[in-house]
């Protein structure tokens, strides 16, 4: 692995994740799969509703019986029976001039096509009911076979399941479903200076923020982070924690050591992992230069920068989309952007795309959010927490101007 500095662009980095494939499918129950990605077409089996049913309570009827009739010149219908709920509404059947008495879910009894609302009716005697509103073919009801029937494609591969998701996989009967395998993401926070965060530091050091950061990012990207801890700048030890990961994980997030300074250990490190291929070291943003990324077969590495600010940056542009593409959503950021409009000019150095955090304030309704810089250095935590999302510059400008439309990338 060539030791290296060269800056590329975003663009670049993210082409370079299209090598990583998808991980495999597994089976998981229903309760376990929202969220989770579809690995295949789910294909109905059957019906659904398996059978016409009543949305209101109120009168099975002929809806040609109803035709014309009003509240000055009602409909005479003679009631033969009623559709109990959870009961075969079939073994009834509905002659000329006839109705059945339904409830909200009913099945329909053999030969009615539509339901009169109890409240356009007026019960006259035990067999006999007053429709005064007409009803047409369909109305207040379901049809069998209306949301799906045997063969058609209900949710297509790459879909993440959503609640009303699983509601319809129960209704089809299927407990079961085949989604991409979770990533697996270990995470380890390097430096002499970090203590775990359960530690009062003493002088010169400081808690460790990465590890909590990376890895609740890593959970709401879908992933399963797997807490390494906090590895001195002691190279053997880092090479020996690495490559013990990589026998269980698909992503590595080591932050921290991946600039060029002297104790700078995780380019040395992933050059040492067997079979690993480096493929970038540095990428022209502001924050988070000092990116690396290497892989190992269908496993990626990446150096992050230690600075939470700049950590946050690179996940949320590089790693987040890799997390998506080994769920099978392609690569892509999947996150909310909005448009705004900036408050202040907002300077920035040609030959470096910069992501400036931005909080945002609501404008009048036809309006856009005002955009406001919150500055502060990478190693800050305030800034982040009163930051909305990013506000992008291009490379090729030296900034924005006041009242100039932008687009904020939205957090997590």
């Amino acid at each position: 692995m060539e030791d290296f500095f060269k800056l590329i662009s975003t663009g670049e980095c993210t082409a370079l994740l299209d090598r990583f494939t998808p991980l495999a499918s597994e089976t998981v129950p229903l309760s376990a799969a929202l969220g989770r990605v579809l690995a295949a077409d789910v294909v109905a089996r059957e019906l659904l509703p398996p059978f016409s049913r009543s949305t209101m309570d109120g009168y099975a009827v002929r809806a040609a019986n109803t035709f014309g009739c009003s509240e000055s010149e009602v409909a005479l219908l003679t009631v033969v029976g009623e559709i109990a709920m959870g009961e075969p509404g079939q073994t009834l059947a509905l002659g000329p001039g006839q109705a059945a008495r339904i409830w909200t879910g009913g099945e329909l009894p053999d030969k009615a096509d539509a339901v009169v609302m109890v409240e356009y009716t007026r019960l006259l005697d035990p067999t006999t009911v007053a429709v005064f509103r007409p009803v047409a073919p369909g109305e207040n009801v379901i049809r069998a076979g209306e949301d799906c029937r045997p063969g058609d494609r209900i949710l297509a591969a790459g879909h993440r399941l959503r609640p009303q998701d699983l509601g319809v996989l129960a209704g089809l009967g299927l407990t079961t479903v085949s989604v991409h395998r979770r990533p697996r993401v270990a995470i380890l926070s390097t430096g002499d200076e970090l203590v775990p965060a359960d530690q009062t530091p003493p002088p010169g050091k400081i808690r460790d923020i990465n590890s909590a950061s990376l890895a609740a990012l890593v959970e709401e990207a879908g992933g399963v982070p797997v807490a390494l801890g906090i590895c001195t700048d002691d190279f053997a030890r880092m090479q020996a924690t690495c490559t013990t990961a990589l026998a269980d994980c698909d992503l590595l997030l080591l932050s921290g050591g991946s600039s060029v300074g002297q104790r700078d250990f995780t380019l040395r490190v992933f050059a040492a992992i067997d079979g690993s291929e480096l493929l970038a070291h540095g990428v022209s943003i502001r924050p988070g230069k000092p990116t690396i990324v290497a892989a190992r077969a269908n496993q990626a590495l990446f150096g992050l920068p230690g600075h939470v600010a700049s950590a946050l940056v690179v996940f949320l542009l590089f790693v987040r989309p890799l997390l998506r593409r080994y769920q099978g959503l392609g690569t892509t950021l999947g996150l909310r952007t909005v448009q705004v409009r900036t408050c202040q000019q907002i300077p920035s150095a040609i030959g470096r795309e910069e992501y400036v955090r931005v909080r945002l304030e609501e404008q009048g309704p036809d309006e856009p959010p005002l955009a406001l810089p919150v500055y502060g250095k990478s190693g800050l935590l305030g800034p982040l927490i009163r930051a909305h999302g990013l506000l992008r510059v291009d490379r090729d400008s030296e900034g924005l101007d006041q009242g100039v439309e932008a687009t904020v990338l939205l957090f997590p």
